[in-house]
């Protein structure tokens, strides 16, 4: 069975009890790491001037502390293997539905915001809707 490495879980401790719940059941069955959750205004900054957010600080969900959004990736990471992205999302749908919890993913922005002409896409990020 999968299970948190050490980074994995301090980064996972810096969200909200919703998301460290719904992340350690996905863990059970398949491998992820956190990548992010609380971000600092510096470190959400630089993220929003690489291009990397569409949000300033203290305007993002991972700003909040604990953190009310979450960057998941499947492990091993492969930055072009999307369908692994789509099955984690599916699986963290699943799970949140079923502590009932609703998420919001960034695989699905352009469908959540209307980015028109815009390919940005997020497939890491999970935020919990308040």
């Amino acid at each position: 069975m999968p299970k948190f490495g050490k980074r994995s879980l301090e980064r996972l401790e810096t969200c909200c009890v919703e998301l460290q719940n719904i992340l350690h059941e996905v863990i059970k069955i398949y491998d992820i790491s956190v990548l992010e959750g609380f971000r600092s205004e510096e470190r959400q900054n630089q993220l929003f001037d690489e291009g990397k957010s569409k949000l300033r600080f203290p305007d993002g969900k991972h700003n909040k502390n604990p953190s009310d959004a979450v960057d998941v990736v499947p492990y091993p990471v492969d930055w072009n293997d999307d369908a692994r992205f789509f099955f984690l999302a599916g699986l963290m749908f699943a799970e949140a539905e079923r502590q009932g919890v609703k998420l919001r993913w960034g695989g699905n922005w352009r469908m959540d915001y209307d980015f028109a002409n815009n390919s940005f896409k997020d497939l890491p990020h999970f935020e919990v809707v308040r």
